[in-house]
């Protein structure tokens, strides 16, 4: 009898060390499995990589740009121009200009996020510096593109085809909160 409750003890902890690292490995994953989700289908307004634009077609959309940084970042954030009139498959660039206002060097790195959030997978970035560490000298304000097209697909989507302006909206937040703060 003995034997066969070790034998069960022993399967059960066995299993209970099999959930814990198949547990562990998913939390791993999950971030990077999430991020490649979002990526291939777009969802909550996750824009696509293009290395070109297809081209230009007659239809134009508004882009407005929207800037935010967290309270704990003492930096002033904004987009040179506050929208731009694009036409669907050309090229665009549009410049975001960050200044420290601290006495520190700081180091920051931004977020993005498309609305509407069917747009997301339409909006192409060639180029971008988000996700990407900008340090910042006392006082020294850094100029930053983003390099981007809609893809013509939008217009074929029932979806999309009818949006006529999206958001590009950037956050910076501080690399170490703990010593960015000052």
């Amino acid at each position: 009898m003995s034997g066969a409750a070790g034998d069960r003890r022993l399967r059960t902890a066995l299993l209970a060390v099999v959930g814990i690292c198949f547990m562990t490995g998913l939390a791993w994953a999950s971030v990077p499995l999430y991020r490649l989700f979002c990526q291939v289908t777009g969802l909550n307004g996750t824009t696509q990589r293009g290395l070109q634009a297809p081209g230009a077609t007659d239809r134009t959309v508004r882009v407005d740009f929207d800037a935010n940084v967290s309270p704990k970042l003492p930096w002033r954030f904004r987009p040179e121009n506050p929208s731009d009139t694009v036409a669907v498959g050309a090229r665009d660039m549009a410049f975001f200009t960050a200044t420290n206002r601290s006495d520190k060097p700081i180091t920051g790195t931004a977020t993005f996020n498309v609305t509407p959030a069917q747009a997301g997978k339409y909006f192409t970035k060639i180029q971008c510096f988000c996700f990407t560490q900008q340090t910042l000298q006392p006082g020294e304000t850094a100029r930053m593109p983003v390099i981007f097209y809609v893809d013509p697909k939008m217009l074929a989507d029932p979806d999309a085809a009818d949006v006529e302006t999206i958001t590009l909206s950037y956050t910076f937040y501080p690399v170490d909160s703990g010593k960015s703060a000052g």
